[in-house]
């Protein structure tokens, strides 16, 4: 209760009462006015900060405009609940009909007009003056009839504006952010978010567009330097790019003016561990866009998000603008005369000015928040965003290999691009496979160092030094940086490129390429044609046969294995007469046909082997071209018979016919033509006996007639004088014949994995045999005229019928204990005088 005394006109001590609610009321409000403006801030904007990328400027305007108005619905609702809503006065008149007593026209007391010309309207029923009830309780019958008439005629909307506007304001923001907070898309929109920052900032992004625009700006000068020459000096030189235009790739630069990359100074150090994060950054964008791009729901919430917030802000300038007007200053209210005698009231609505204006001020704040998210929409529907293209980021960066995105991940970009595109243009280094390869580069350097690649180099059956990398994600520029290797051989290394500094490896004469695209920089291709002798390649399609490989001009040997298309078909061995130094050429694959471009090699070939996987081999025209080849070798070519093309090779001196369908040899007599040859190996066929003309090839020294079917050796077989080494081995053979005496010089003989049950004595007349192979026959004895064989080095009985071993055999002088293979407990048989003897040998 309180006491306070009125010095007005009609002065009267007045007892205020202020009950339990009002004091609610009063501490509700000064709480109120306690709400820090910060946190009202935070309200409106997103917590993480970091998401500020994904939002356009009329995202960020829109949020500003929340901002400006939930400060209009915080204020009004203060103004609500600290300050009185209504102050209401009796009216001294009355009438059956209220709506005839007028409160907009009370005029101040003291005017020269009555009351009854104050309140009543011209035109009006019974009007009549009423007087008060006196019960002392003045303030309760007031704050009563405030509290009725606000409740019950004061205008909804007048009541009710300033918490309309907060939730409506509250409820644009959440629309504004839930496709932040939706499960389905926050987590796509974190990682993307992340993932863009750390390569906005990462080292490698500002090392590789600065070493691209170092490039695009030496290609600007030669490009100057080729237009300011000769009309001959280009026309030079646009050849030789034709010959070398195979070399170009979108991952290789190739230049001639340009200088290695290793020597051109880097913008920037990035040390190791800068490289490994660059390469998880790689790896992470990989799956981020497998991740992203498989479906358009960011897009879509964002679509459903700006149409939800057009929907509201129809309603919300339909609904405001007729409601408004029922904001009214002076509220005439009815309430029961039995409280105070009077039943018509005026009353003031304290606010109802203030909140008139801010409800035409916040329309003006919708209508432009409005007019940001039909804009938004338009933007959404106007433009393919599904789409993002990386064209302008190419041209930019040089980088031609940025492939352009789709779905969610390009809508991503495309807000990304609203907000600035250097961060599209930082993040497409990330998607180049240029780029990840060059980085690949620098982290093998760091990891692969002189000292330890020095530490994988051996002497290969060449007698070259050489070094071996397999498996590697690319090759190490520091391999150049050792000039002792002679061999080098790359096998499944990935994104392999030989640089200019090739030119380094001054003793490198083989190069070796196992399932190993390989390209070359134009530098590094001159230095090759001049140094390279020996090329191996093993491929999976003809597709990669490297074309480069034409220009070798040096190149001595070269061996292919993979499958190689007919030239009809494909480009594989279009033409090899640019091989002007080719002797050797070794084809692994599934060939029906020699190749024709054969012929372009036929003054300078000498070896042509070719191993055929079992697939048959049909046509051999081709053959009879190359007159000057000393060797050829046709394995697993599924031949029933020697063709008759190899007849025609004067100068063949060596015939390799191994795991073919051969049964018969009866055409072995055409092979006397061959003049010079001196090599014949029939082995792995299902020979079953060989014709005595083979007599007829006098030069023959090598014969191997092994893992056939053979039951009987012609003796005339042994008629070719000059037999140095006859293997007979793995058939069927049940004697042979004494005529094996016959050849002076023979210095090998196997006759192992027969049923051979003795053993000519003649054959122990071949004073010059070193190797004597009989293992696994059916020997019961050894003749002591082994004795004979004063060269014999190797001698293998193991796997027959022995009971013991000869004590002669101690006379043979170069026999030794290692190489006499034999089971252990016939050595023990032996005296241990001999057994002394030739342990000590």
């Amino acid at each position: 209760m309180k006491l306070v005394q009125d010095n007005g006109p009609h002065a009267r001590t007045r007892l205020y009462s202020c009950p339990d609610p009002c004091t609610r009321v009063l501490k509700c409000g000064a709480a109120a006015r306690m709400i820090p403006v910060n946190e009202l801030k935070n309200l409106g904007t997103e917590q993480n900060s970091k998401l500020r990328v994904l939002k356009p400027w009329w995202d960020v305007f829109s949020e500003y405009l929340c901002i400006a108005m939930l400060m209009i619905g915080v204020f009004g609702c203060t103004l609500q609940l600290t300050q009185d809503k209504i102050a209401c006065l009796p009216s001294h008149f009355t009438s059956p009909t209220p709506e005839a007593i007028d409160c907009s026209h009370i005029r101040t007391y003291g005017e020269n007009e009555t009351w009854q010309q104050t309140l009543v309207k011209p035109v009006s029923p019974i009007i009549r003056e009423v007087f008060g009830r006196k019960n002392n309780l003045d303030i309760h019958q007031y704050v009563f009839v405030n509290h009725y008439c606000y409740e019950k005629y004061v205008h909804w909307y007048a009541k009710y504006f300033p918490y309309l506007v907060v939730i409506h304001t509250l409820i644009f923001m959440v629309a504004s952010s839930f496709w932040f907070k939706f499960p389905g898309t926050s987590s796509k929109i974190d990682l993307f978010v992340t993932i863009l920052v750390k390569c906005f900032d990462s080292p490698w992004t500002t090392r590789a567009l600065s070493e691209v625009s170092e490039e695009r700006g030496e290609e600007k000068l030669v490009s100057w330097r080729r237009n300011t020459t000769s009309k001959e000096h280009t026309e030079r030189r646009a050849d030789e790019e034709e010959t070398v235009g195979l070399l170009r790739s979108s991952s290789v630069r190739s230049n001639p003016e340009k200088k290695p990359p290793e020597s051109q100074p880097t913008p920037s150090a990035l040390d190791k561990k800068e490289g490994e994060q660059a390469k998880a950054l790689f790896e992470k964008v990989k799956k981020l866009r497998t991740h992203v791009e498989e479906a358009d729901l960011l897009y879509l919430m964002y679509v459903l998000q700006t149409s939800l917030k057009v929907f509201k802000f129809l309603l919300i300038i339909i609904y405001t603008a007729v409601m408004a007007p029922n904001i009214e200053i002076v509220v005439r209210c009815y309430v029961p005369p039995e409280l105070t005698g009077f039943d018509i009231f005026c009353c003031n609505h304290n606010k109802a000015h203030l909140f008139s204006k801010l409800a035409y001020c916040y329309m003006c704040f919708v209508g432009v928040y409005g007019l940001l998210c039909i804009y938004s929409l338009y933007w959404l529907f106007h433009r393919p965003l599904k789409v993002f293209s990386f064209e302008h980021v190419r041209l930019e960066t040089g980088i031609n290999d940025i492939p352009d995105v789709m779905n969610d991940f390009a809508f991503l970009l495309h807000l990304v691009d609203q907000y600035d595109a250097l961060y599209s243009k930082r993040f497409a280094v990330f998607l180049s496979e240029v780029s990840e390869s060059r980085l690949h580069q620098l982290n093998l350097n760091h990891e692969w160092t002189p000292k330890k690649l020095r530490n994988h180099i051996a002497k290969n059956t060449r007698n070259l030094l050489e070094l071996q990398l397999l498996m590697l994600p690319g090759l190490p520029d520091t391999v150049f940086d050792i000039p002792e290797v002679e061999s080098l051989k790359l096998e499944q290394v990935k994104n392999a490129t030989i640089p200019s500094s090739v030119a380094k490896l001054n003793s490198l004469r083989e190069l070796s390429l196992i399932y190993c695209p390989v390209k070359l920089q134009l530098p590094a291709l001159n230095h090759l044609k001049e140094q390279l002798k020996v090329l191996h390649l093993s491929f999976e399609n003809s597709e990669e046969v490297p074309l480069w490989m034409y220009n070798l001009h040096s190149l001595e040997e070269l061996h292919l294995n993979g499958p190689i298309n007919e030239v009809s078909r494909g480009a594989t061995l279009d033409s090899l007469r640019d091989l002007r130094a080719l002797r050797v050429l070794t084809l692994r694959s599934n060939l029906t046909k020699i190749p024709p471009s054969l012929g372009d090699l036929a003054l300078r070939l000498q070896s042509l082997c070719i191993y055929n996987e079992g697939v048959k081999l049909q046509a051999f025209s081709s053959l009879k071209k190359l007159a000057n080849l000393v060797s050829l070798e046709l394995v697993g070519c599924e031949l029933e018979r020697i063709p008759s093309a190899v007849f025609s090779l004067n100068n063949l001196q060596e015939l390799d016919l191994k795991d073919n369908k051969l049964t018969t040899v009866e055409e072995i007599l055409s092979l006397q033509h061959c003049r010079r040859l001196v090599t014949l190996r029939l082995w792995y066929n299902k020979i079953t006996y060989i014709p005595d003309h083979i007599s007829k090839l006098h030069t023959l020294e090598v014969i191997d007639v092994s893992w056939n079917k053979l039951r009987k050796l012609p003796s005339r077989l042994f008629y070719c004088t000059k037999l140095r080494h006859v293997d007979v081995s793995h058939n069927q053979l049940t004697s042979l014949p004494p005529e094996v005496s016959v050849p002076q010089g023979l210095q090998f003989f196997s006759a192992a994995f027969n049923s051979l049950e003795t053993l000519p004595e003649e054959l122990f007349t071949c004073k010059k045999l070193k190797t004597l192979a009989l293992g696994n026959n059916c020997l019961s004895n050894l003749s002591s005229n082994v004795a004979n064989m004063a060269q014999l080095v190797r001698l293998e009985i193991k796997g027959n019928r022995l009971e013991s071993l000869p004590v002669e055999i101690v006379d043979c002088p170069l026999l030794t204990a290692s190489g006499l293979i034999v089971e252990d407990k016939l050595l023990d048989l032996l005296p241990s005088d001999v057994r002394s003897r030739l342990a000590n040998s």
